[in-house]
This record gives C-alpha cells, structure tokens and sequence, in this order.
C-alpha cells in the first residue's frame, strides 16, 4: 500500500491535478469515482494508473472494475486514505481514481449541429455544457481561446463522462471558422435576437455561446451569421452559459425529430 505523498507516482497524480501544462504534456487528466471510472471502461478506456482505497475494496462494483483494468494491464494500486484524500479534488473521496489518456475523438468531416464555447472561464459551467452537448446529440464541441482547459478536474467531474463520446477540441478562431465552413453560425445575445425557436435547426448549423462575465468575444460576433435570443421575463436579465445551450441545443434537438428540413416547424 502506498501511504507516502512523496511516491512517484503520486506526485504524478497531483501535478495532473493542479496544473493543464502537466495534463498537456502528459497528454493524461485523472477522474475520481465509481460512477465516472466506470463509464470511462465502458468506453473501452485503459488507465496509466488506478489508485483504489480499502473503501473501494469493499465494493464489489469497485473491486471489480479494478480487477478489470488490472486484467487489462492497467496498474492498480492500493493507497491509504490520507494519500487519496491528498489526490482527490473533492471533500468527500469514493475511493477510486484513475489516470487516463486524453481522448483522440477525431473532429467530424461535416458536422450538422456544433457548440462552440468561447471565454467560459467557469469550470462547472463548461462541464455541464459538454453534458448537455451530449445528450443533445452535438456533433463537436469547439472551445474557442480564453475557455477553460476541457480536462480541469472540476470540469470532468461536471461533465459526467462526455469526454469519451463527445469530439472536443480547444481552437483559435481561424481553426474554428474553418471547421464551420458551411454551417450558419448563431450568437446566443440575452436581448434582441431572432428567437431561437423561430431557427431552422435540422440544417448545418452551429452555436456559439459566450462566458457570463466576459461574454462573446469580437471573432464571435465576427463569425455569426445572426445573433439569437431565449425571450425571458423582464425581470431575468440573463441565463447561466450552460443553462442558455442547454434550452437551445435541446429546441435543436427537437426540431432534428422532424426528418424533413422542407416541413415547417412547430
């Protein structure tokens, strides 16, 4: 058992913790928990390394994904408590944390529907964007200069797994524009848009969402086509980031239900 925070391997683990220059040079981020370390084998993902507590041996869903990856050659090893609350970027650690590979999910010839984030600096916001990007069934996400790293630990946690099903690419603006070629772009703006609702959806189509403190940058509103509005009582002046792709990519969504682009939408 591994009891030392001085261990190699350990040190690994914090530096991919506190710092993207490590995860980028590294090409490897850690997730925490049965629910996320489970849904990254399913994916068919093998760690660097599982670090697991006498909690996690205790579970039999635990132990067994542990003896699955340990199968597969993935090294597993047993830490103390003090060692993985150390490691652990929550209060309350499940016991079980692995390094994992940065996914390689190749960018879309022509995507039909993108998200792109620009200057999303919360972590919890971003996460919960890709998860909504997710279920929503987006193509990409592109996250343009100045929005947090995709694989900050609290962003990974908020994403609940979308890192390994969803294409995510951090760009500059002129990779972006590239890679919308084709696409009407629309600006989400919290007041005098088109109504998003009133947007055709079922065409190429991307959307650009910008931060709530520093909102879109100027290449944004550069790149759209037409700025969109969610109507909103008067005494709302605007929505959280991930809140705001969530309404619209799931009006997408459902307007992608009705096959034909010809039929009007209701």
């Amino acid at each position: 058992m591994i009891t030392s925070l001085k261990n190699e391997r350990v040190r690994l683990v914090l530096a991919l913790q506190d710092r993207r220059r490590v995860r980028q040079r590294e090409r490897r981020f850690v997730i925490e928990g049965l629910r996320l370390c489970d849904e990254a084998a399913r994916a068919g993902v093998i760690p660097h390394l599982v670090f697991y507590t006498a909690e996690a041996e205790s579970d039999s869903r635990a132990l067994a994904l542990v003896d699955r990856w340990r199968q597969a050659g993935a090294p597993c090893e047993a830490i103390s408590n003090e060692v993985m609350a150390a490691c652990s970027g929550t209060e309350s650690p499940q016991g079980l944390l692995a390094v994992i590979p940065l996914p390689e999910l190749p960018l879309p010839s022509h995507p039909t529907l993108t998200l792109v984030l620009d200057r999303l600096r919360d972590p919890g916001n971003l996460g919960t964007a890709l998860r909504a990007a997710l279920a929503a069934g987006i193509d990409q996400v592109l996250l343009a200069p100045g929005t947090v790293d995709a694989t900050n630990p609290k962003v990974v946690r908020a994403a609940m797994g979308a890192h390994f099903h969803l294409p995510i690419a951090a760009l500059r603006w002129e990779r972006i524009a590239a890679a919308l070629e084709g696409c009407h772009i629309y600006l989400a703006s919290t007041r005098g848009g088109l109504d998003y609702a009133a947007v055709d959806w079922r065409e190429p189509t991307a959307l650009v969402i910008g931060g709530e403190a520093a909102g879109a940058d100027t290449q944004a509103a550069a790149l759209a086509d037409a700025e969109i509005t969610i109507p909103m009582a008067s005494t709302v002046e605007s929505l959280n980031a991930a809140v705001a792709a969530a309404v619209i990519l799931f009006e997408a969504a459902r307007q992608r239900r009705v096959t034909s682009p010809t039929e009007t939408v209701p």
